[in-house]
């Protein structure tokens, strides 16, 4: 009797298992979006691309960060993970060129997490040229090398490509995450943790048909 009774509650453990593992596969149109079309791709060949679309004065994008870095950090070899800021208006674009600066100056892993401690921390936004000079000094920056390449020609490129990416991946909120020109998900659609969940089961399955 003990046996067949071991045996049921085992049948049933498994039972569950398998429902539990249905229902925590990801669905379209609720954990993510699939893109009308497919958009183009800036991956090394053989890479799967994964963008997280953000912004500096979001407080979700703030609060995505101690959650979505040890994920990068973890992420396979065949990944190729960038970073978009976006701009729905011009104050939006101010905020972009701070990205911008960092990541043509080679300083984004010194910044990143500075800059939005700045906004969400200190309480104090970069608004301006200005104000980004002014976070650049106290940070013991060259100051003329920031404000250089706040105002380079390679800026307005980088700006007009992001708004372009932002408008192929139909982004309306952020923090987004695109997933190889083909999928788009987000901590709106579940939580933080299941976002990313979701970014890796489709990470995995693009693997396989790749």
């Amino acid at each position: 009797m003990k046996r067949i009774l071991g045996t049921l509650l085992l049948s049933l453990s498994l039972i569950a298992g398998v429902a539990h593992a249905t229902a925590a596969a990801p669905v379209a149109g609720k954990d993510f979006t699939i893109l009308k079309a497919p958009q183009a791709l800036d991956a090394p060949a053989g890479k799967i691309e994964v963008i997280e679309f953000f912004w500096y004065g979001c407080p979700h994008c703030n609060h995505f960060e101690p959650t979505i870095e040890p994920w990068i950090a973890r992420l396979p070899a065949d990944v190729h993970f960038r970073r978009v800021p976006v701009q729905f208006n011009a104050l939006q674009g101010i905020h972009q060129r701070i990205w911008y600066t960092w990541e043509m100056m080679g300083l984004v892993e010194q910044m990143h997490a500075k800059t939005f401690a700045r906004f969400h921390v200190q309480r104090k936004p970069i608004n301006s040229e200005s104000d980004m000079l002014e976070f650049a000094q106290e940070n013991g920056l060259d100051v003329a090398k920031v404000k250089a390449t706040w105002n380079g020609f390679g800026m307005g490129t980088r700006v007009a490509q992001a708004q372009q990416l932002c408008d192929d991946y139909r982004v309306d909120g952020v923090p987004m995450i695109g997933i190889h020109g083909r999928y788009t998900t987000s901590p709106s659609q579940g939580g933080e943790k299941e976002c990313l969940a979701t970014t890796d089961t489709l990470v995995a399955q693009l693997r396989k048909t790749a």
